[in-house]
């Protein structure tokens, strides 16, 4: 199961601020570089983990951010220079993920890409690997292919896949399944309805493709696009490389990979899916890091040091930075404890932390960001 998948090549885009887990992540410092599991390994470097036993270690490539470069390189010491990209600035998902495959196709013409986000946890590995192998398989077929989660509960914090007709006729895709559209994140009466019918799967934002067939959808769906981009790789190995990147990319679409590809392609029946269950979250927020925690004491999920915390009659989540905290008579709370700030709020209502973030960003607090 571990071994690898010929001409597979892994794309993981690092880039966000993750600012519902302010004050925990900041955009110096974003979710992905932090240890949100308490296992000694940041959420990139767990991406890195379960994808090297696919594509080793030349199969491996990073985007990031300009001020996140060093510390993704310091995480991650096995890559060569050329394998963590900087991207001047953020673009959204498309132009970073087209760059890298571009530039993988240059080297190798037969490429199949995978696109994963560098902050997501899978907590069945072998299950992760197994789908990513029928992905591969259907993507030699040249569709662009998804890795579609089997929803658990009627969730409104993801957008959702329309399966359609089996493929199982692909040879090394028995799972596979037609797309028919993807969904944006629906309110929650919509969600049930998802659900129930067993036709819908959550968008874990996972795409397989080959590269060259990426490239020529990117052609026709995204001209300019492709046309920017297309310039960057060719002046890849030449000396003007850094100019012509920083003329070039401000230039280039902001744009999602599902907004350019994936729905208008999956419209002409080019999209498949490979359902899957693998543990998969997202650590969206504190409530998600609850969940996710290996360490704690009674009701209490402590991230940090647990000696430095004291919770009496209380359940939910305490991040501490090393601090004395102390919590009695709270249910579902979550504390969060860092040098330079404080935030207390319930798992309920977790994914409004992103709201402090505006506030203090509107108060001029940049230095809290």
């Amino acid at each position: 199961m571990g071994s690898h998948v010929p001409s597979l090549h892994a794309i993981i885009p690092a880039g966000g601020s993750g600012t519902r887990l302010w004050p925990v992540s900041r955009a110096g410092h974003p979710k992905f570089l932090l240890d949100l599991t308490g296992n000694g390994r940041t959420l990139l470097q767990q991406t890195y983990d379960r994808l090297l036993p696919l594509v080793g270690v030349e199969g491996i490539h990073v985007i990031t951010g300009v001020r996140h470069a060093d510390a993704v390189r310091r995480q991650l010491p096995d890559l060569a220079c050329d394998q963590v990209v900087a991207e001047p600035s953020p673009r959204d998902s498309m132009p970073a993920i087209a760059l890298m495959a571009a530039l993988v196709h240059r080297r190798d013409p037969e490429a199949v890409v995978a696109s994963f986000a560098s902050d997501h946890l899978v907590e069945d590995v072998a299950a992760f690997h197994e789908a990513v192998r029928q992905a591969t398989a259907a993507a030699l077929e040249g569709y662009v292919v998804t890795i579609g989660i089997d929803p658990d509960a009627p969730s409104t914090a993801y957008g959702y896949i329309e399966a359609g007709d089996s493929l199982s006729d692909i040879a090394g895709a028995p799972d596979a399944l037609a797309v028919r559209r993807f969904v944006e994140k629906p309110p929650v009466e919509v969600a049930e309805e998802y659900v129930g019918s067993g036709r819908y799967r959550w968008n874990a934002g996972m795409f397989v493709v080959r590269a060259g067939v990426l490239i020529d959808h990117l052609r026709r769906e995204q001209p300019r696009l492709y046309e920017g981009v297309v310039s960057i790789a060719e002046a890849w190995d030449r000396p003007d490389r850094g100019a012509v990147l920083e003329r070039t990319w401000p230039t280039l679409t902001k744009i999602a990979i599902d907004h350019a590809i994936a729905e208008p392609v999956a419209a002409s029946g080019g999209v498949a899916v490979i359902p899957a269950s693998f543990g998969w979250s997202d650590i969206g927020d504190f409530a998600a890091v609850a969940d996710a925690m290996q360490s704690g004491h009674g009701d209490i999920s402590v991230l940090g040091d647990p000696s430095a915390v004291a919770a009496m009659d209380t359940s939910g989540l305490v991040v501490t930075s090393g601090r004395t905290v102390s919590v009695i008579g709270l249910e579902d709370v979550v504390v969060v404890e860092t040098p330079d700030a404080v935030l207390v709020t319930t798992r309920a209502r977790a994914q409004e932390v992103k709201r402090l973030v505006d506030h203090w960003r509107g108060a001029g607090r940049e230095d809290l960001l």
